[in-house]
């Protein structure tokens, strides 16, 4: 006990210098991207390669003019294109927000309830499956379509989006990690007559988090992109799908406009798998089966 106290406190220690290193990571891997941007930009563009595709100001803009994008203004009078996005993405975010606690639930129900049934397993699991190979695409018009008009917020349909790729992987992972509960652990719980619900509880549930945090990383990012695409047969102009829908008409006068918003919706993103990380390094080490 008293060396998984310390253990602790070390960890509490280093986590102000493990942070620094991840940032000073991420930024040198960011400067990576830069540099390789534009040596490809500049190596193509000087020897009039065409393959895969010609290189131009138009299919590649300079980095440093997506960047400079951001801080003009969308148009004459308006704010800068930074704050429009922002504004979009903090819409598109409680969307993305809904769906991935939704799918989250949805699929840790289905993952619990599959794994204490084999026979379930065999007959639904294989529709789980299924369920993903549809287009995505194909799937938001039809939500709409249902969703809509029942009195419900402009954004639940595209919530709901969200939510079918986010429950897919936590189905998956809650199955795995339920079955890999420690079998003396569970032998020790039925000696002491323990319920089904005390085991899933205090023995599974606790074994099966690193699995769960694994997929909850997975669908943090597609919950994100769900809900950029739900928004486009949604017409919903708030967030950043209607954004991308807009610069994608005047590409050819202002590409750097729809380039700075992807960027802006992979920031997102990265802002959603970070918020996960987080969690599991709290939940995870305060796990019993971490700290026995």
């Amino acid at each position: 006990m008293v060396a998984d106290s310390a253990l602790r406190a070390r960890e509490r220690r280093a986590w102000p210098a493990d942070l620094l290193r991840r940032v000073g990571v991420t930024l040198v891997v960011l400067a990576a991207l830069w540099a390789f941007w534009e040596a490809y930009r500049a190596l193509w563009m000087a020897t009039g390669w065409t393959r895969p595709f010609t290189v131009d100001d138009l299919t590649m803009p300079p980095m440093t003019d997506i960047v400079g994008r951001l801080f003009e203004p969308l148009a004459d009078g308006q704010p800068l294109l930074i704050r429009n996005l922002l504004d979009k993405s903090a819409f598109t975010m409680r969307e993305a927000l809904a769906g991935f606690a939704l799918g989250a639930v949805i699929g840790f129900t289905i993952g619990v309830v599959l794994h204490h049934s084999r026979l379930l397993r065999r007959g639904f699991l294989p529709y789980v499956v299924a369920s993903q190979t549809v287009p995505i695409l194909a799937i938001a018009p039809m939500v709409v379509i249902w969703l809509g008009g029942k009195g419900l917020p402009i954004w639940m349909p595209v919530a709901v989006i969200a939510a079918y790729l986010t429950f897919f992987p936590v189905t998956i992972n809650t199955i795995r990690g339920l079955d890999s509960a420690e079998p003396r652990a569970l032998e020790l719980m039925r000696s002491y007559a323990a319920s089904p619900w005390d085991v899933l509880w205090r023995v599974k549930f606790p074994a099966s988090l690193p699995y769960i945090f694994a997929a909850l990383k997975v669908s943090a990012t597609a919950s994100v992109v769900g809900a950029i695409i739900g928004e486009l047969p949604s017409s919903i102009q708030d967030g950043l799908g209607g954004a991308i829908i807009n610069f994608n008409q005047y590409y050819s006068l202002d590409p750097t406009a729809l380039w700075a918003t992807n960027i802006v919706a992979a920031a997102l993103g990265i802002l959603f798998f970070g918020a996960v990380v987080l969690a599991e390094r709290l939940v995870v080490r305060a796990a019993p089966e971490h700290v026995a």
